[in-house]
């Protein structure tokens, strides 16, 4: 359990919460905040809900909630925003001391909230959430997703924590920092971890949806790598002039053998259209990661707003 506030005013916590078409989850995960908030009668909580364009009855749901409950504050976005601009959205009307990020499908459990504000309490700005074991997740999201964070390792300027999500804490001071990043193509475990100050980790085992579908399509889960990667690292374009280099110096030796008459250039005709190919896969390669930065680039210069919002609920 955490501590109790040594301070005489109650300690206000913002919880937000994106949600995407998750009407079967939302009056189980109400429950269970409520609870959280009654056995942590040392901070005062407010629960950030953002409608991430749900086409079901999710919207409808948050608004009773809201209605019921002045502690619930609704976002409703224009449509589907996704789920960073989702998350970008609460960040910028939390009021609380601390902040915290979770999902509504209850795969990351609210109770673990208390463990996050006792590392706050300790001093902390950052405390994320390390996922030791995924229930209910198939071994291709499993391996998918080590591969994702090996390779984000290797590449990454800054150390990346790995198996995270965006269930985290971040203090006041981190939030104001988070929100002064003006990037539209957001990875926000990368970006959290980019702003610094003093950040630690607690474990725990994640559980299964509670119900409902998972939004990580296949496509979803490649462009959110593709982010991630682009976002945190020039890597790839480094890895495009060393290739580069390397055919120069090859086209080189084979110039070289050429003029000596070298027995070794008596290559079949079928190698030889291999290596074409192969030659032009690699330009075409090379030409695709480097696109895929100038589409970040044309995104940030037409600067247009991460979000839209359609109404606000519970908002001052």
């Amino acid at each position: 359990m955490c501590k109790l506030s040594t301070l005489n005013h109650k300690k206000r916590v913002s919880i937000i919460i994106p949600a995407y078409n998750e009407e079967t989850c939302l009056s189980e995960l109400r429950g269970r905040l409520v609870l959280l908030r009654t056995s942590l009668e040392d901070y005062e909580f407010e629960f950030i809900f953002v409608n991430d364009g749900s086409t079901d009855r999710t919207l409808d749901i948050l608004k009773g909630f809201a209605k019921d409950d002045h502690s619930v504050k609704v976002i409703s976005l224009s449509r589907n925003f996704g789920h960073e601009a989702a998350i970008s959205a609460g960040c910028q009307y939390a009021t609380g001391e601390a902040v915290v990020f979770i999902d509504a499908d209850l795969q990351d459990p609210p109770e673990l909230i208390p463990d996050l504000l006792s590392k706050f309490e300790e001093g902390y700005d950052v405390v994320y959430a390390v996922r030791r074991s995924r229930a209910g997740e198939s071994l291709f999201k499993k391996k998918t997703a080590q591969w994702f964070y090996s390779i984000l390792r290797r590449l990454s300027y800054i150390p990346i924590p790995s198996e995270t999500s965006n269930f985290r804490l971040i203090s006041r001071k981190a939030l104001l920092a988070f929100n002064s990043l003006p990037e539209r193509d957001r990875f926000i475990r990368g970006m959290v971890t980019w702003i610094g100050f003093k950040q630690t980790g607690i474990e725990f085992d994640r559980a299964p949806r509670y119900a409902g579908k998972t939004k990580y399509t296949l496509k979803r889960m490649i462009n959110f790598a593709i982010d991630g990667i682009i976002g945190f690292s020039n890597i790839p374009l480094r890895l495009a002039s060393w290739v580069g280099i390397m055919f120069m110096v090859f086209s080189a030796i084979v110039v070289s053998l050429g003029l000596l008459g070298s027995p070794m250039l008596n290559i079949s005709t079928t190698l030889l259209i291999t290596a074409i190919f192969l030659v032009g896969g690699i330009q075409l390669l090379i030409l695709g990661i480097i696109a895929e930065y100038i589409a970040r680039i044309h995104n940030e210069s037409k600067a247009r707003p991460l979000y839209i919002i359609d109404e606000k609920i519970n908002i001052p």
